[in-house]
């Protein structure tokens, strides 16, 4: 199966593989070289995958959307991480996704504080 990891600024992952773990909302799954094509959104937590050469790569990714069309895993998703190590992968994802979860919520604050300011404008035009 040839693997591609999509962010929104570069492409993460695409090698040839024998096998992919990952988690959706209903549970974990593996997919297999002859797996039935399937669409499925995933939730954050580790995706895992075997090489050609029966290494196995851990990679964190947030939420997003996995494809099986064929012989195609492709995945998109606003954040991954790749790590040799499940164990610092683990730190490294906390951190990260962490980070980014902060800033998200002060822009989310910034924009409900500049909406509420321009609709109390408008009332007081009247």
């Amino acid at each position: 199966m040839r693997l591609k990891v999509f962010l929104p600024t570069e492409i993460l992952v695409d090698e040839e593989v024998t096998k992919v773990i990952a988690r959706a909302e209903n549970g974990a799954f593996c997919l297999l070289p002859r797996h039935i094509d399937f669409v499925t959104a995933l939730v954050p937590g580790i995706l895992m995958f075997v090489n050609g050469e029966g290494e196995e790569n851990f990679m964190a990714v947030d939420e997003g959307t996995l494809v099986k069309c064929g012989r195609e895993v492709l995945v998109s998703t606003r954040n991954a991480v790749l790590g040799p190590v499940l164990g610092g992968l683990e730190q490294t994802i906390y951190k990260q996704f962490r980070t980014l979860d902060d800033r998200e919520k002060a822009v989310q604050s910034a924009v409900a504080k500049l909406e509420a300011n321009l609709v109390r404008r408008f009332m007081e035009l009247k």
